[in-house]
């Protein structure tokens, strides 16, 4: 048989007889004992009989996100002052331009006056009445201390957990700077302008302020910008065009002719072609389809699925200032945006290829010698000096001085051409304007040249 019986060895183990001396210390675990802590210093004892003393400990706040509160002597003073006011007025009752001097008494600015008509005003009488003001004053000084939370406060009108301002939010205001501001009398017959302007001056805030593209402005953005400095600056500038920030006339005619020119049917949307054309085909027609891709722009416009994208002139605003200053951190942004194509937040040495490559065949077609991509490439690391090599991030951009000649290098050949034939360095040095300062100014001049001939 193959399998024989087996003889039962089970009982045979039972009777093998076990050691009876202790195993070696070297199997067992040795106990570690954790070292005493020292012995608490007098101070320490000092400090922990003090806390045992006090049943409580008041630690007073010392973080006010919306502002310190004043005190309630400041706050009953300047509600006596309201009253007071409102008393010199008939019915204790004010109108718009009567409102800026119970503002002042608030240590609100002028031109903060219609936000606060609209929050205030009962109906549409135009009227703002004592008690009202009064409500209005005491409720948004319960959570609002500091200039950014008010202004956010009054233009959401009293929304408590809404902390933003959204673009119509601002359209009153801007309105009573063009129907008021002297820099702009010479506007109000012209009121097919009155519109046009408004979206430009909301744009530019939109652009600088809102650093986070979600189409609001936070308090936060807002702390961070210069523009309630600017608003009220505008009481005491009468030449608007010194505020070249936001509401500068000028800047508003520069960039809407620039979009007239390139809106032929004059809808307020220009297409792919379009666009092309601005400054003589400077662009790339790689570069213009990333821009209507969606990857800076709100929306496309389409009337249909079928239709082409279109941008709007909001859209153009936001182009026409990241085309022209480069340097400017949403500028920056912007173009990185559209170089980015597969949208993993660095331009690889594929993409950077893909865009140099039409600028390489634009030079070859009207006879200029272009350097091999490789030379390019090697000019471009040096210049960025990205922390890898192997791609470029949008940190890598911000810290570089010359990302303007980068970006210009790939996709705007007049630009680049320009940056080849003249010092690099030799626009940093006039450090008192911008690239849109200087651009606007030669273009108004310009517009103006030629309406006169």
């Amino acid at each position: 048989m193959l399998f024989e019986k087996r003889p039962d060895v089970r009982n045979s183990f039972l009777d093998i007889k076990r050691p009876v001396d202790p195993p070696p210390k070297s199997l067992l675990k040795v106990k570690l004992h954790a070292t005493p802590p020292p012995p608490p210093t007098q101070e320490q004892n000092l400090l922990q009989k003090e806390i045992r003393s006090s049943k409580s400990v008041y630690i007073p706040r010392f973080y006010f996100p919306h502002g310190k509160p004043q005190p309630t002597i400041a706050m009953e003073r300047v509600i006596r002052g309201i009253l007071s006011a409102f008393d010199s007025f008939p019915n204790n009752q004010v109108t718009k331009d009567e409102l800026p001097r119970i503002l002042k008494l608030c240590g609100l600015p002028f031109y903060w006056r219609m936000p606060v008509m609209i929050f205030c005003q009962a109906g549409s009488t135009g009227l703002v009445e004592r008690q009202r003001f009064v409500e209005f004053w005491k409720q948004m000084n319960v959570y609002c201390h500091e200039a950014a939370s008010r202004f956010v406060y009054i233009l959401s009108r009293g929304q408590r957990f809404r902390s933003y301002i959204m673009p119509e939010d601002l359209v009153p205001m801007v309105q009573d700077v063009v129907d008021t501001h002297p820099g702009l009398a010479f506007l109000k017959e012209a009121t097919e302008f009155h519109s046009r302007y408004v979206h430009t001056v909301i744009a530019r805030i939109f652009y600088s302020v809102n650093r986070s593209w979600s189409g609001k402005i936070t308090i936060s953005e807002l702390k961070r910008s210069d523009l309630l400095e600017m608003i009220s600056l505008l009481e005491e500038e009468e030449d608007i065009n010194q505020i070249m920030a936001f509401f500068s006339y000028e800047h508003f005619y520069v960039i809407y002719c620039k979009f007239w020119e390139l809106d032929k049917d004059h809808d307020l949307l220009i297409n792919q072609d379009d666009l092309a054309k601005h400054s003589d085909n400077a662009l790339s027609t790689r570069i213009v389809e990333r821009i209507f891709s969606g990857c800076v722009t709100r929306n496309d416009n389409k009337k249909a699925p079928e239709d082409e994208p279109k941008m709007s002139y909001t859209d153009f605003v936001w182009f026409i200032l990241s085309e022209e200053d480069k340097r400017t951190p949403t500028a920056i942004e912007y173009w990185f945006r559209c170089m980015d194509i597969d949208g993993d937040g660095a331009l690889s040495m594929y993409e950077l290829e893909y865009f140099y490559e039409e600028q390489q065949q634009r030079m070859e077609g009207i006879g200029i010698e272009c350097l091999p991509f490789e030379d390019c490439l090697c000019q471009m690391l040096d210049m960025i000096k990205p922390v890898n090599r192997d791609s470029i991030t949008l940190g890598d951009l911000k810290r570089c001085k010359m990302t303007h000649v980068f970006f210009d290098t790939f996709f705007n050949l007049e630009k680049y051409l320009d940056h080849e034939q003249r010092d690099p360095f030799a626009s940093q040095r006039d450090e008192t304007n911008s690239d849109w300062d200087r651009f606007a100014a030669q273009e108004y001049e310009l517009l103006i040249s030629e309406e006169n001939e």
